[in-house]
């Protein structure tokens, strides 16, 4: 009878041990195929860019995509705030800027890996009114007209379009005499959108902007060169990686000109 009961033991021992083997074997390779969709699941990088390269850099975004699985995050806004964000830790691995200013503050805290930084596009300033202004706004020098009593530009401190159009009216002794009448936005989108709705009488922003209000707002002058800094756009990689490289890369490439171009930025070269 013992042995009996010592053998209904013996069996009963290796049915769980058989059970717990076969558990084991199947957590395992449940956690090999999650490893392995893991590992083929596409990476991320994450670019901050200045918000007016939004549509241009979206194309890009795509295209890099298609190319190497990889998703492109973007995060758009005015440069100096993207500044700040980078330099408070923000998890980044390109930064594209309208303005040098921005990025030779970072170069000069290290947060970018020098080697990589290039210019790759260039901009103009441009005067902008609703495409229906009855205000007879011609040339910069027709912002003083006494009826026209909202001007929108972007804030000097964090907008680089701001900084520039700044620069551009003190040199045409035109700052001090336009101050009650500035609107200063966030970022030269937000110019944009306030001449496109008409809560402003008109805006000071890049010529590429105007290629996404077609038909919303009227293109009245262009600022004469000279009067202002250069409008370059530099890109530099933040937090060093391949995917990180080859998109700049792409931006640099003949492809990533083109696409540049045909959102109205102007070439290095």
């Amino acid at each position: 009878m013992e042995k009996k009961t010592a053998s209904i033991t013996r069996t009963i021992r290796c049915f769980f041990v058989l059970i717990f083997a076969g558990l084991l074997i199947t957590f395992s390779l449940i956690s090999i195929n999650l490893s392995t969709h893991a590992l083929e699941a596409p990476d991320e990088i994450t670019v901050a860019a200045a918000i007016s390269l939004k549509d241009a850099f979206g194309e890009i975004g795509r295209i890099f995509k298609s190319h190497t699985g990889t998703k492109v995050v973007f995060n758009f806004g005015a440069s100096g705030i993207l500044q700040k964000q980078i330099e408070g830790g923000a998890p980044v691995d390109v930064f594209a800027s309208a303005g040098e200013k921005q990025m030779n503050e970072l170069e000069s805290k290290g947060l970018i890996i020098k080697e990589t930084r290039r210019d790759f596009a260039r901009n103009a300033l441009v005067l902008i009114v609703p495409i229906d202004s009855q205000l007879n706004i011609n040339s910069f020098n027709d912002l003083i007209n006494p009826n026209l009593k909202r001007l929108a530009i972007g804030n000097p401190k964090t907008v680089p379009a701001g900084e520039y159009s700044q620069q551009l009216l003190t040199n045409m002794k035109l700052w001090e005499r336009l101050q009650s009448k500035l609107i200063l936005a966030e970022d030269v989108r937000q110019v944009l959108n306030y001449v496109v709705s008409g809560d402003v009488d008109a805006g000071i922003v890049y010529a590429s902007d105007v290629s996404t209000a077609q038909g919303k707002v009227a293109t009245v002058a262009r600022a004469p060169e000279g009067l202002h800094d250069p409008i370059l756009y530099p890109i530099a990689v933040i937090k060093d990686s391949q995917l990180a490289r080859g998109f700049v890369d792409l931006v640099l490439s003949p492809d990533g000109q083109s696409i540049l171009r045909k959102y109205g930025f102007l070439s290095i070269k």
